[in-house]
């Protein structure tokens, strides 16, 4: 677009099809600020019903980009993102009202009330391991909070990505939200453009260069990001139901999932009992008829070769300073495989208990005290999930007092993730901001604060200057009494 005659910028300025789209949701926002909870609901239902129409399309795609199994996605991409439009859709209403506070007797003759206004233009960056219910998730509240958005799917997902382009094109108006397909190069050019709030799902290190480019337009942000959640397994434990936990939560989508168990910290006398447990539990939901977990149609892959040769090296390096076996262990690069993985013996110096692994590797750690348990985890970044298991209630209370971090479960894994009424998210190098129902509508919206004065005499001209003895008087008593 040519500069006019009038503008010092003689150049011709590129607008790239990223900034036309930016462009065309900034003149848009002010049309959906205006629009009452009916009309945000219309939207959310024509999504709903889009999810319940297409779900063999979203099955396949996430078949095509990992091998994800049909049951995983209905429970852990389709699923989740329609419970979190029931909950939404069932209180907006009740959300979007104005919320009347108190007035303290120092304001006496005011009226105040916190009314939710959207923040305008937003972006969300989702990632590879959930790639539609971490695109489609933040949305919803997004939406629900009355903002026009831009949609980055990853590039590491090409087929979700482009079934949620067509998600856009079939339910949307292109002002409202847009899916803006690319790699990095394109995720870069939107982070410099001047979105009211970004939210964004991945790894620390890119959520750190996030976090960075908002503060160029001092955006708002939430960062959903991961890091080591540990599992913290006492002696009292049910070792029978405590693997099969362990095992479902930490091979859910072949371990690829911010939230899976990343260490076992289990106390010493049961360690050994646990790995049978484990193996059993391993052996009945991957390979039943005994032909292999590669066999299975219940166990994702490694979402590509880039990832797979990570986690492979992570394995090698782990065994070759004295890490042992003791459950699987098998690989195939051919299709980027790689069996449920325990290992114990782990050097605390490896790179397989300093990294988040996000694969199908579970390292377990002996512990004596939960005293020394918990100053493990201490030691390292706040994580994302803390799971603890135990039937002892004081073991409970130490580990949720002493230990910090985002989410925590107790005998149970992943599915705090699930719950409306939850807040979701991290603390410290684990995220920023949380998300889901409510708190999802309260991360994209402004809470503006009104007070309302009487016109005329009020209380609190009675302190205006000058500032004669009487004023002063009346702050004495002010600073005494309220």
């Amino acid at each position: 677009m040519a500069a006019s005659a009038a503008s010092p910028v003689s150049a011709t300025v590129s607008i790239t099809p990223a900034r036309a789209a930016f462009e065309r949701l900034r003149v848009q926002a002010p049309v959906l600020r205006r629009e009452d909870a009916a009309a945000r609901i219309v939207r959310l239902r024509r999504l709903a019903a889009w999810l319940t129409a297409n779900r063999v399309a979203i099955q396949t795609a996430l078949y095509a980009d990992f091998r994800k199994p049909a049951a995983e996605t209905d429970l852990t991409e389709i699923w989740s993102t329609q419970a979190e439009i029931k909950h939404v859709i069932a209180h907006l209403k009740q959300w979007m009202a104005p919320k009347r506070v108190g007035t303290p007797l120092s304001l006496f003759g005011t009226r105040s009330w916190v009314q939710y206004e959207p923040k305008g233009v937003c972006l969300i960056i989702a990632p590879w391991n959930y790639p539609f219910y971490l695109a489609v998730g933040p949305l919803v509240s997004a939406l629900a909070a009355g903002n026009c958005c831009v949609l980055k799917p990853s590039e590491l997902t090409p087929h979700v990505a482009t079934l949620l382009r067509r998600l856009a094109a079939e339910v949307f108006d292109p002002a409202e939200v847009v899916v803006v397909e690319g790699d990095k190069t394109v995720a870069t050019e939107l982070l410099s453009f001047p979105f009211d709030h970004i939210f964004f799902t991945g790894s620390p290190e890119v959520g750190k260069i996030v976090m960075r480019a908002a503060a160029e337009h001092l955006s708002g942000v939430t960062l959903e990001l991961g890091g080591k959640s540990p599992a913290v397994v006492d002696a009292t434990a049910n070792l029978r139901d405590t693997a099969e936990k362990l095992v479902w939560g930490k091979f859910l989508n072949a371990g690829q999932t911010c939230v899976a168990p990343d260490y076992v910290l289990v106390q010493e006398p049961v360690q050994e009992a646990l790995v049978r447990e484990m193996e059993a539990v391993i052996r009945r939901s991957y390979n039943p008829a005994g032909a292999g977990v590669d066999a299975s149609e219940s166990f994702a892959r490694i979402v590509n070769r880039q990832h797979f040769n990570r986690l492979a090296g992570l394995l090698e390096e782990a065994q070759t300073a004295g890490a042992s076996v003791a459950i699987g262990g098998e690989i195939d690069s051919s299709h980027c495989f790689i069996a449920p993985t325990v290992l114990t013996q782990v050097p605390p110096e490896s790179r397989l208990m300093q990294e988040e692994i996000f694969g199908p590797l579970l390292p377990l750690v002996p512990f004596h005290t939960l005293a020394e348990a918990a100053d493990f985890i201490n030691s390292r970044p706040k994580p994302l999930a803390q799971y603890i298991f135990t039937r002892n209630a004081e073991n409970q209370r130490y580990l949720l007092q002493n230990v910090s971090a985002g989410g925590a479960a107790v005998n149970e894994t992943i599915v705090h993730l699930g719950h409306s009424e939850l807040p979701f998210g991290g603390v410290g190098n684990s995220g920023v901001g949380k998300a889901h129902g409510h708190y999802g509508f309260l991360a994209f919206s402004n809470e503006k604060a009104v007070l309302k004065q009487r016109v005329g005499r009020t209380s609190i001209k009675l302190l205006y200057p000058p500032y004669t003895p009487k004023v002063q008087k009346m702050l004495d008593l002010l600073l005494r009494y309220l």
